[in-house]
């Protein structure tokens, strides 16, 4: 099977430690694709009491994992546009976009014809972190276009193993 190249490419970014290395893999790509990238930043902007009615109804903040504010996610881009002109890389659009994260990132590769979305994930060792892991599941089963997942480097985002070796 011919190998095809990437035409767009959609990344996601989070201001987490894990978006600087996410988004600069999602440029390499665009620059040696020579490829366009669309960079997107989904957050969260709700009211007080909307929030409050979401913690009282289920009990906690669904919102886990997700930018809260639209002052946090324009910075989240702007530190991504930065590593991004770093590659090289041709940066078409920076979005803003209040919703989901995995509603965003999909809705956006196909709005865009996207061959490519890239999205950082953390390893599921925990149950928060099956739940900080929950865009990049969503987005692997509703994409129409290749996903490549980044998994973090040097530990970021993993818990500390015990020196008496992992829990089994």
């Amino acid at each position: 099977m011919p190998m095809k190249d990437y035409r767009t490419i959609v990344v996601g970014t989070d201001g987490s430690s894990l978006a600087d290395p996410t988004v600069g893999r999602a440029a390499w790509l665009a620059k040696h694709n020579d490829a366009d990238l669309v960079i997107i930043c989904a957050y969260a902007q709700m009211s007080r009491r909307t929030e409050a009615k979401n913690i009282v109804t289920l009990g906690g903040d669904s919102r886990t994992g997700q930018v809260l504010g639209r002052e946090a996610a324009s910075k989240a881009m702007a530190d991504a546009i930065a590593v991004a002109a770093a590659e090289g890389a041709t940066v078409v659009a920076a979005l803003l976009i209040d919703g989901d994260p995995s509603t965003a990132l999909v809705v956006t590769a196909e709005e865009r014809s996207a061959d490519l979305i890239v999205l950082g994930a953390v390893h599921d060792r925990t149950l928060a972190d099956r739940v900080l892991g929950w865009t990049a599941t969503e987005v692997t089963k509703r994409a129409r276009c290749d996903v490549l997942i980044v998994r973090p480097a040097d530990n970021v985002g993993e818990l500390p193993v015990p020196e008496d070796g992992p829990e089994v």
